[in-house]
């Protein structure tokens, strides 16, 4: 018994690995946590959030007739400081010409956004052009970064930016905040379980629900409505560091390319997870519900190191999810689906979705899962189900799923 329980040990530390290297990734998104904190006066609807949308296009204007600035943003990073190395800027899909923002300073603070700013970069931009490259000038860890833009290339009504990245390592995972409770929110009442890094919820409206996971203090999250397969999208909310309250967007997901189709605010009403009569209460019962009705489910929570296949811890209280599951139904026999976002060769991304599918099966074994109910499937990149051009949409795309057979 004592050479089963160290081979067992000895198998799960194999699978569940190490914490990830660091990856130099464009911090500047919503889909990082990243948010406004600071906004200059603004036209209607070409918000500031627009700029983090990983896209040169919906983008950020001015007011009209506003055009000569100081226009002034400050973001705010979540989970911690970073050391930027370089920026891009879009202007390409400006409605006019001479509407691109001319001139942009770019400082940094680990302090505050209304203090201890070093400026870290400055340039000048052309009119109409995406991917338009900022030096960085010093390297100083920050929390909140602070855009001024001043100018633009001679229109007389508008000033206009359609994008901005700025790229640095990403920092180091931090512990999820515990977050279950009811949330008083913009669409009525907000039940939330957390089960390790994955959650499960329910609103009440239009018979809301909810299936993500959350990243220190960022839930990723795809809400699903009763309007039909269609009415669903993602959703970024960013926790106060206190966890009573958190700012967020939402998307349309068939609007491929869109900027946020609004915000979703909320804060803490209560410690106890409240219910709906069409939510199972659950990361679980979420998970067998999805099997019975529809044969299929995904594995939200379930996190890879960097390009491997190596499993994080955060991912075991879902995949006991799992376990739990096939004890109560032994007669389910599951294929497990690897798939992975559009980044690298597609041969490389086959073999990575194959072997993260094996690495599931192999953790769901290792806990008592007969492995003969058990088949792995990979298909890569073949199979997305939103937009690679954007983080937003490759965080989705890079995921495990159970199909019944």
């Amino acid at each position: 018994m004592r050479h089963r329980t160290i081979v067992l040990a000895a198998l799960i530390a194999a699978v569940l690995g190490a914490p990830a290297a660091a990856e130099v990734a464009n911090l500047l998104t919503l889909q990082e946590g990243t948010l406004p904190v600071v906004e200059p006066s603004t036209y209607s609807g070409w918000l500031a959030a627009n700029l983090l949308d990983d896209s040169p296009g919906p983008g950020w204007a001015a007011e009209e007739g506003q055009v000569k600035g100081p226009h002034t943003f400050v973001f705010e990073l979540a989970n911690g400081a970073a050391t930027f190395e370089r920026f891009e800027l879009d202007t390409g899909a400006i409605d006019g010409d001479g509407r691109g923002a001319r001139h942009v300073t770019i400082a940094v603070s680990p302090t505050s956004k209304d203090a201890g700013f070093v400026e870290i970069a400055r340039g000048e931009l052309a009119d109409r052009a995406d991917e338009q490259k900022l030096a960085v000038t010093k390297k100083v860890a920050a929390r909140w970064l602070r855009l001024t833009l001043e100018g633009n290339h001679g229109d007389a009504a508008w000033t206009e930016l359609m994008g901005l990245r700025g790229y640095a390592e990403r920092p180091a995972a931090v512990a999820p905040l515990a977050v279950s409770g009811t949330y008083e929110t913009d669409y009525s009442l907000f039940h939330l379980r957390q089960q390790g890094a994955a959650l499960s919820g329910c609103y009440e409206y239009d018979e809301g629900t909810l299936e993500g996971t959350i990243d220190g203090r960022v839930m990723k999250l795809t809400w699903h409505e009763s309007g039909g397969p269609e009415d669903k999208g993602p959703v970024v909310m960013v926790f106060a560091p206190d966890g009573k309250s958190f700012h967020g967007f939402w998307w349309h997901g068939t609007d491929k390319g869109a900027g946020p189709a609004g915000t979703w605010d909320g804060k803490w009403k209560s410690a106890t997870v409240g219910s709906c009569p069409h939510w199972s209460g659950s990361v679980g019962g979420e998970l067998k519900k999805g099997l019975q009705t529809s044969g299929r489910a995904v594995l939200h929570g379930i996190l890879f190191d960097l390009d491997s296949a190596t499993l994080r811890g955060e991912s075991k209280p879902v995949l006991d999810e799992v376990v739990r599951v096939l004890a109560a139904e032994p007669s389910w026999k599951l294929t497990i689906e690897g798939h992975t976002d559009a980044s690298g060769a597609a041969a490389h991304n086959q073999t990575l979705s194959e072997q993260r599918a094996a690495s599931v099966k192999a953790y769901l074994v290792s806990q008592g899962v007969d492995a003969a109910r058990l088949t792995t499937a990979g298909f890569g990149s073949s199979r997305a189900v939103a937009d690679n051009a954007t983080e937003l949409g490759r965080a989705q795309n890079r995921r495990v799923e159970l199909v019944k057979r």
